[in-house]
């Protein structure tokens, strides 16, 4: 455990599981000394907005109105 309160894994085990630096972990304790470490998944394009918004190409990118989202689509019946 580091000052900062960082867990460090192995790198046997980081290596197996494709663990990078910078991924964030959900910690469970499960009794004194016993904890679950989940590895939490990132949304898909987590963060591509603020990308984007960051663009040197000033205008490039504007964020469209939130109105309307794909679950609003109606999908027609074939056949």
């Amino acid at each position: 455990m580091s000052s900062k309160g960082q867990i460090v894994l192995p790198a046997e085990i980081r290596q197996q599981d494709g663990i990078r630096s910078g991924q964030v972990f959900e910690v469970e304790r499960i009794d004194c000394g016993e904890y679950l470490l989940k590895r939490k998944t990132r949304q898909r394009n987590e963060g591509l907005v603020k990308l984007l918004l960051a663009c040197p190409a000033k205008g490039w990118f504007k964020p469209g109105r939130r109105q309307e989202t794909t679950d609003d689509l109606q999908i027609p019946k074939l056949g």
